[in-house]
């Protein structure tokens, strides 16, 4: 049995969506507006914890060298 796919999100399981291959171009931008719409209202309401968050997430890992650790 195959692994499921790694998602943006690293997200592995969940509901299932596909996009269908014969929308046409307003279907497709509908869409595309929802999404955009809907990743406004979030950034707006979000956006000091998703800034936090993220470098949290995305810092690399500091090591804090002890007194007698060499510079290098």
């Amino acid at each position: 049995m195959s692994r499921a796919p790694l998602l943006p999100s690293g997200r592995r399981h969940g509901l299932p969506f596909v996009v269908p291959e014969d929308w046409t171009p307003e279907q497709a931008l509908a869409v595309f507006e929802l999404l955009d719409d809907m990743l406004d209202v979030v950034r707006q309401h979000y956006a000091r914890q998703l800034h936090a968050l993220l470098l949290e997430q995305r810092a690399p890992d500091c090591h804090t060298p002890e007194p007698d650790d060499p510079p290098f």
